[in-house]
Formats: structure tokens, sequence, C-alpha cells
């Protein structure tokens, strides 16, 4: 097959003739509540392009919510899962131990916050790893409780449905959920203009009047959201969480699911605000597309469970071992975590542009190349989602691939690959321009 063309292409209808095909078999074969934002169905990717069925080729800002971090079907990472699929397909950690489960676990204790010693487990998904670390730090404390903050997202099992702040689509209907899961106000300074200091006392507040520091075990925070809208904290906020916890033997847990694997221009979000959490959560940038998650802490955290407390069949498969652990040196052979800040460098400026000249953009906010815009109604703070709508179908029919997210729907998210060029960068925010444009 020919090297994918990497540049934005519309030759057909979007959705094409064999996407509106394909989507007729969608229908009738899977199940209805696994729905999708559009109607095409992609073929092939590379790098920061994605290629559907019928050939048109789309700038991708979404990088599959912030797993193809590194760029799509990455020569290296693909080199080794396919090496390794000729050698140990599977062979389940905790029956037959393979080195590379090993690897990733010491890639880990390298990179994520804190010089302290560190352990890791491995898992699937990010879903799996809010569990286990949860899991972890009940056995490690004795206590029960778990707190999360406001607008949080950590995933769809019956656990993280508890954790997660939004309930429609993701635990509507679901119910009953999980017991003793407590969520705090947190801090969004769009929408609350509090300090750090003032929403970490508002937090602190909630968290010892309403649960009680003796029977907290953790408090679970992502550094910068993500499905709640990229709500980057306020100076301070997070520190003073960690202190907290500390001071009252609360486990402080960093989900960086999506703002971790050097999205942000550090390997760890966590690190431009000064924390160290207890226990860092990776999963979706981690393995370069193929299902990995870990759970790295504190080595006496960690090792509190007891042999056999942990695991999984498919944990830290040497497929995706492998995978991750050509990520880790492709970040540090072609210096990616700078690229992230070449993206904000070029991005963010644009937006703040688009800002002035629209005053649908409420807030511009993130960091690296995990940045959103929050639509209201002008001269309002109220959400607007339906310009989020407009302008998301808007860009898929010109060629470009954007997110929505956000408790009210209407934050646009930008998690383009570390591999797309200025050009493209450009030329998609050109598209974003036009798009608005075509609200007036």
């Amino acid at each position: 097959m020919e090297p994918i063309e990497l540049q934005r292409r519309v030759v057909t209808a979007i959705p094409g003739p064999r996407s509106v095909e394909l989507q007729k078999r969608r229908l009738a074969a899977v199940a209805a509540g696994v729905s999708s934002a559009l109607p095409i169905f992609a073929e092939r990717a590379h790098g920061a392009i994605v290629v559907d069925v019928d050939g048109n080729h789309y700038i991708d800002l979404g990088s599959g919510i912030g797993v193809m971090t590194i760029g799509h079907t990455d020569e290296a990472v693909v080199a080794a899962a396919s090496e390794q699929l000729t050698l140990l397909t599977h062979g389940m950690f905790t029956i037959t131990p393979y080195e590379s489960y090993i690897r990733v676990a010491e890639l880990l204790a390298q990179h994520t916050p804190g010089s302290f010693a560190k352990k890791t487990v491995l898992l699937n998904s990010g879903a799996e790893a809010v569990e286990n670390a949860v899991k972890i730090a009940r056995h490690y404390t004795g206590r029960t409780a778990v707190a999360v903050l406001d607008h949080a997202y950590h995933g769809r099992t019956n656990l993280t449905m508890a954790m997660t702040f939004k309930a429609m689509p993701y635990k509507s209907g679901f119910g009953p959920l999980a017991p003793s899961v407590y969520h705090a106000p947190g801090s969004y300074p769009f929408r609350d203009g509090l300090s750090g200091a003032d929403a970490a006392a508002r937090t602190i507040t909630y968290l010892e009047k309403s649960i009680g520091a003796r029977d907290l075990a953790c408090l679970v925070a992502e550094p910068i959201q993500g499905e709640g809208g990229f709500v980057v904290p306020a100076d301070g906020y997070l520190a003073a969480l960690q202190d907290w916890c500390t001071a009252n033997g609360v486990v402080f847990i960093a989900d960086e699911i999506q703002s971790g694997m050097a999205r942000t221009g550090k390997y760890y979000a966590s690190e431009h605000f000064g924390v160290e959490p207890d226990m860092v959560l990776s999963a979706k940038g981690i393995a370069g597309g193929l299902p990995l998650a870990a759970v790295t802490g504190r080595a006496e955290i960690m090792d509190a469970p007891h042999a056999g407390g942990l695991g999984g069949t498919f944990a830290g498969n040497p497929v995706a071992a492998a995978a991750a652990i050509a990520v880790f040196g492709e970040i540090e052979r072609r210096g990616l975590l700078a690229e992230a800040g070449r993206i904000e460098g070029i991005l963010k400026p644009a937006l703040v542009e688009l800002q002035a000249k629209y005053p649908t953009i409420g807030d511009v906010r993130g960091i690296g190349a995990m940045l959103a815009i929050e639509l209201v109604k002008p001269g309002t703070m109220e959400p607007n989602a339906a310009a989020v709508s407009a302008l998301t179908a808007f860009a898929a029919q010109h060629g470009v691939l954007l997110l929505s997210a956000g408790t009210f729907g209407n934050v646009i998210r930008f998690l383009p690959s570390l591999a797309i060029t200025d050009d493209l960068l450009r030329e998609a925010i050109s598209v974003l321009g036009d798009g608005f444009a075509s609200l007036d």
C-alpha cells in the first residue's frame, strides 16, 4: 500500500459512500450505546493524518482522545510491537513473567514525579488503573472513602462511574453506583474566579466536614481535567491539596491518563504544578495505540496489597509493553517534550486571536499540546454547546477532526499529535476560523 500523503484532502461528500454503507452495517450489528461523534470510518493513519475508507484525509486534532501522542503508526512502535508478536504474544505476567513488563515499570519509576522509591502495576485501561489505585489506597490506609473533584472523569466501570462527575452519558440509568465516593468542589478559574488558595480552602473544608480525614483513603485528581473541559486549576491549588493529604494520611492520586506521557511538555502534568503525587495513573499515550495502563506509586503504598491481590489476564501484555518501551524511547530520541511547547506556541496565540474576533470564545486555556476553548453565548457565561456541535461538524466536512468536551458540552479540546507539522496546525486553525465565520 502506498504511503499516506500527509496533507488534508477531501475527495467525497462527508460521509462518503463507503462510510455510509459501513454505518448501515454498524447500526445493525453494534450496540446502540456505542456511539460515534461522526459517521466516518477510518482505514489508515500516520503522523497527524487519518484517512477514511473513502480516501478523505483529515488533520487529526484529537489523536484518539490523546492516545496517539507521538503520532499514528509511529515506525518505532510498529517495529517493536511487530517483533514482539513473533516472540511472545501473551504470557500472563503473574504466571510466566517477562522482562518488558519490568522495563516499563522501571521507565515509569524514572519519569513519574518524585525521587522516592516507586513500584508499578500494569493494567489494560485507564478505568482499570483508577480502580486499582483505589484498591491499593484502601488496603494501605485501612480506610474506605474516596474523594474526587467536580467535573472529573475517571471511567465507565461501576466504581469509576461513581467517581465521574457528569451523569449523561456516562452513568445515567446504570445504577446503583459504588458507595463511599464523594464529589468535592474543585478549581475552575473561568467559572469560579477563585485563587488557588481560596479554591483549595473550599475543597478542604468539604473534605473535612462532609467526609472526615480519618475515613478518607484517597483523593483522586486530574492535574488538568480531561472530559471536564481541560480545566487548569488556579496556581497553588494542587499543592495545597497535596499538603493537606500528606498531613492527614490521605493518599494523593494524580489521574494523568489524559494529561500524562509528554502531552503538556513534561512527562506528567503534575510537574507543572510542583506536586509529587503518592500515585500517578498512566494510560492513553503510553503505548502508541495499544491497550496498556499503569499505577505507579510510592513503594510502601504499592506493596501494601497481599500477593495475588493485583493483576489480570491481559494486564501488561508483552506486545503492549514492547510498544510502551518504544514510546519512551521516541520521546527521548526525538525530543518530543519540546514539541509540545512548539505546538502551544503556534496554537494558543491563534486561539487567542480568534477569541479577540469572536466573543463566542469565553476562555482559552491549557498547557502544551493539551489546549481548549470554552464557548459561551456572547456577553454571558451561558454555555454554548450548539456552537461546539456546529463547529465540529463544519471542521469534519472540511477535513479536520475536532473533539468536544466539558460538563456543559461547550468546550472544544485540542490534542494534536506531537508529530503534527506547523503547516498542518496552521491549516487546521484556518478551517476553524472559517467555521467561526460561518456561525455569524
